[in-house]
């Protein structure tokens, strides 16, 4: 059986290592079933042939698709151009991919979209989305709930729908939340990864990092455990099933 390559793009070592951990229990995988790269610590491999694997998928991760090259630290920008650079591979080949939170600003600055912070952007926390038409027919969201919660946090988003995607969920305070490019290539806005325990410590680790004022971080903890997101995990585990 091929593996699944994953893509970890945090330089925080304990969010990463969680990260992966929430990945591989929503994808119902083992370790042995993946490759794992953090880009944050090693360049993927020249040549890298996408169809080696199984499925792709891209983490979160702090750095901004929009930010200016002055804004981009030099491993921000390695980070991106590096996967950026798998981009033409994957929907040349409409080969599976899921983008999560990240993933879905890489794959539409790679369709010529537009991403960035002038609006739609989410603070940390649940937040209600909701199926779209298309969804009817798709296999990794039929026969879901119509409406469910989900976990966000972003600073930038997909400002309108990228050329040749498909728009599969949707939320008022961001409309672009899941979209798919051919038949397999898919990301989302939200984080189909995190339950309310891999949130906690995520706002734990980031509470200094620019998302929310430092003294919300408890009240924000308190709310995610209050919160009812168990869709976004289904979403990846039909992901996983799908295409291993």
């Amino acid at each position: 059986m091929k593996k699944f390559l994953i893509l970890q793009l945090r330089p925080e070592t304990d969010a990463s290592d969680d990260e992966y951990a929430a990945i591989l229990a929503k994808c119902g995988i083992s370790a042995d079933q993946t490759h794992r790269i953090r880009v944050d610590q090693e360049d993927i491999p020249a040549g890298l042939d996408v169809t080696d694997y199984a499925a792709v998928i891209v983490g979160g991760g702090p750095g901004c698709v929009s930010d200016t090259p002055e804004q981009k630290s030099a491993q921000e920008a390695r980070i991106e151009r590096q996967i950026l650079d798998l981009m033409p591979q994957i929907t040349a080949q409409d080969h599976p991919f899921m983008g999560c939170c990240y993933g879905l600003g890489i794959l539409a600055e790679h369709l010529g979209g537009e991403v960035s912070k002038e609006r739609f952007g989410e603070p940390v926390g649940a937040s209600t989305c909701g199926l779209l038409p298309a969804a009817v027919e798709d296999p990794l969201l039929a026969d879901l709930e119509g409406e469910f919660d989900v976990f966000v946090g972003h600073k930038e988003a997909v400002q309108s729908l990228p050329p040749g995607t498909v728009h599969l969920i949707h939320s008022v305070s961001c409309p672009i939340q899941m979209i798919r490019y051919g038949q397999n290539v898919y990301a989302t806005q939200f984080h189909p990864e995190a339950d309310a325990k891999d949130f906690e410590r995520r706002i734990r680790i980031y509470r200094n990092h620019g998302y929310f004022p430092p003294e919300d971080a408890d009240r924000l903890i308190e709310a995610c455990h209050a919160a009812d997101v168990t869709v976004p995990g289904e979403i990846l585990r039909r992901f996983a099933a799908r295409y291993a």
